[in-house]
């Protein structure tokens, strides 16, 4: 979509053949001096801005500057408008109407409020989907995803396509140049929710392009899918459907379902930096573009839209399927939700935002229970220790009418009255004018946590690939990689989530969880990583497959064998209702969902072995020093993480790196020149604050849902 309003024939010729190219540059690795131009955008001593939705279109007109003055009365720094108003925006085809939401920006103007703005394209008007019906997704079931709802549109039609470019010009053309918008949030969400994947016929033949454009020949495809498997060998590419289970009698070919969650999520980045970068035709250079993405949704990845200026998060803990910690956990959420969010998001461009943050009780949970008092504050302030730029809350009035009527909202129902959970947005407001007081430019970052510095390595293609193939019913990739993330927080390491594009170099501890999918070229950047000094810790399954997930024709895991100091591996899975033991020391764990058996070399110790089952004995975790630094190996996967930790701290203690010993639900973070500590047990904590510390907010001892801030 790089043309403007209404597409000529031979400017859509020229653009759909150069889609294509337009996907495989969005593979290529950004520089890194997206961190440095994302950091244009924001004040540092603002340290964190607080903003709200609103959705004027949805309430009378008399009412909007009653709502906008009390936003910014109640300390707000900036607004929210547009995503969902496509139908407000173009009730008819061709006829806009843009008065009412010039309306509302002059009034958040008049009243000090910034604007986000956004495109309105995760939902198409009811207009446009009955006189284009093949913009719609179909499911997987082969049913069309009908309008009503919202995410219901293909991202392969090209129809669709010139209906995006002409609003989004529009937009870009006419609030490009406002001072009050601050800034775009494309899209809301961009996903297809439980529908996951498009099946329609649009993205049947964007499958086959994609394909021709990797593999350029259908030998090729025929080769690295290993069709002569079950004789699926194919002709050309148009016998090729996207796979699909619910059409088969046996499961799809994985290489072909690898491929399709590859193409699916290049096809949402696509949709996305397309209208970033219509954006950019019109819009002033201090407006920055971004989208906002389910931090759990692994069908869209997050690191094919680097070229957004950044990206955003959105959060919600309190729904009833996070239980947290302890018999009131359901009410504040998981200690490491938010910070892995943040933690993750962050390092992509080097600034991250909260475009939508849970405001209290919601209201298609699984159970929508009451928030603990305090938990929405302690939310917001774990987002600014994760460095985040801003916050906002989803939404300022609570609807009367639609689809999330008991969804809180900064106001009561009446519109007039400040909700429970606003207040407590309200206190975190007044609270930062005064840390603001403190904020001082020149403050670094402590010594010890630069020495604790860890980066946890992230490929989605691990991620898709053992999602389908996961060879157990308890194997969980993303609860696996957060159980190393949940030990390292414990032990007060800051944590950036990273891809293979960044340098190894600036972590002196890297972890590659589950990393199944390598190449030799990998293993190499890893070794002189760790010759040079660094600590690299690999867990079970790593180095099983090549990138497109064939298992090597060499001994199982080969290409790591000799980094880790191994002579051979092979695996175990055990039913729910056994537990398998590991020894480390005098401490015994168990273990059930995976566990590499590993024989070693002389050129490892054994810091842990199996204690039953027919290879008692044989080694569990291996370790070896190399070079100036260590490679460790951690063959089991454990529910409750414990001998994950117990290894991370024996790794930084023969590195003579300190850490903290916080127990379950508590954290300590550091951002900007301030501490803070958070309690998401169930029970009173004492946090680990200085005694020569300046405490600026709360104080040590915290209740379930506080936080403490302090300075030195």
């Amino acid at each position: 979509m790089l043309q403007i309003s209404f597409i000529s024939k031979p400017v859509r010729s020229r653009f759909i053949k150069n889609r294509i190219a337009l996907v495989t540059l969005l593979t290529i690795c950004i520089q890194p001096s997206f961190a440095q131009k994302a950091e244009k955008f924001f004040d540092k001593k603002d340290l964190m801005l607080v903003g709200s939705y609103y959705y004027p279109e949805q309430w009378p007109e008399s009412n909007w500057e009653r709502d906008i003055k009390k936003m910014a009365d109640l300390g707000f720094e900036f607004t929210h408008f547009g995503e969902f108003a496509w139908s407000t925006m173009e009730p008819e085809e061709g006829k806009y109407n843009f008065e009412w939401l010039d309306k509302a920006v002059a009034l958040a103007e008049k009243h000090n409020l910034k604007v986000v703005l956004c495109t309105p394209t995760p939902t198409p008007p009811a207009w446009l989907t009955q006189k284009h019906p093949d913009i719609l997704m179909v499911n997987a079931e082969g049913r069309t995803i009908q309008h009503g709802a919202r995410q219901q549109a293909s991202w392969s039609s090209k129809t669709y396509e010139e209906y995006v470019t002409k609003i989004v010009t529009l937009l870009a053309q006419r609030y490009g140049n406002n001072k009050t918008v601050w800034g775009w949030q494309i899209d809301n969400e961009p996903s297809h929710y439980g529908a996951s994947f498009d099946y329609s016929n649009n993205a049947q033949k964007s499958y086959r392009d994609w394909l021709k454009n990797k593999y350029k020949t259908i030998d090729k495809l025929n080769e690295v899918w290993g069709n002569a498997f079950w004789s699926q060998s194919y002709n050309n590419f148009e016998q090729i459907r996207i796979p699909n289970s619910k059409e088969l009698v046996q499961q799809a070919n994985p290489h072909a379902i690898l491929d399709f969650k590859r193409f699916s999520a290049d096809e949402a980045a696509r949709f996305v930096v397309s209208q970033k970068d219509i954006l950019r035709k019109y819009i002033q250079s201090s407006q920055w573009v971004t989208t906002n993405l389910m931090p759990n949704h692994s069908a869209v990845d997050p690191l094919r839209m680097k070229e957004l200026d950044f990206q955003t998060y959105t959060k919600y803990l309190a729904e009833g399927y996070d239980l947290g910690h302890g018999d009131q956990g359901f009410r504040m959420g998981s200690a490491n939700s938010i910070g892995f969010s943040n933690d993750f998001f962050r390092p992509i461009n080097g600034v991250s935002g909260v475009m939508e943050l849970q405001p209290g009780q919601v209201n298609w949970g699984l159970f929508n229970p009451q928030t603990m008092p305090g938990t929405v504050r302690m939310w917001m302030y774990h987002v600014m220790a994760g460095g985040n730029k801003f916050v906002c809350n989803y939404r300022f009035r609570q609807p009367l009418s639609g689809g999330e009527q008991y969804h809180y909202g900064i106001m009561k129902t009446d519109g007039i009255t400040v909700s429970r959970s606003g207040d407590e947005y309200v206190k975190v407001i007044k609270e930062l004018q005064e840390l603001r007081k403190w904020y001082k430019p020149e403050t670094t970052t402590p010594a010890i946590l630069i020495k604790r510095k860890t980066a946890i390595l992230y490929n989605p293609d691990n991620r898709w690939e053992m999602e389908y193939q996961p060879q157990t019913n308890q194997w969980d990739y993303m609860a696996h990689v957060n159980r190393y993330y949940k030990a390292l927080k414990s032990l007060g390491s800051p944590v950036d989530v990273i891809d293979e594009s960044k340098d190894f170099s600036e972590y002196p501890f890297l972890i590659a969880p589950a990393y199944q999918l390598l190449d030799d070229k990998l293993v190499a950047r890893w070794k002189t990583y760790v010759e040079n000094g660094g600590n690299l810790v690999l867990t079970c399954r790593t180095g099983q497959k090549d990138r497109e997930a064939h298992l090597w024709e060499a001994l199982f895991q080969k290409p790591i064998l000799e980094l880790i100091g191994a002579k051979e591996i092979y695996f175990d899975l055990l039913p729910t209702t056994l537990m398998g033991k590991v020894k480390m020391g005098e401490t015994s764990f168990d273990w059930n969902n995976w566990g590499d058996v590993i024989e070693p070399q002389d050129t490892s110790t054994v810091w842990a072995s199996y204690d039953n089952q027919f290879y008692k004995g044989k080694a569990a975790v291996l370790h070896r020093k190399l070079g100036k630094g260590t490679v460790t190996y951690v063959g089991p996967d454990t529910d409750d993480g414990q001998l994950e930790k117990e290894v991370l701290q024996k790794i930084f203690n023969k590195a003579n790196v300190p850490t903290l010993a916080l127990p379950e639900g508590v954290l300590v973070e550091y951002s900007n020149g301030f501490w803070y500590g958070f309690n998401y047990s169930s029970q009173n904590q004492e946090i680990p604050v200085p005694t020569n510390a300046k405490v600026l907010i709360g104080e040590k001892s915290l209740k379930p849902a506080e936080v403490v801030i302090w300075k030195g």
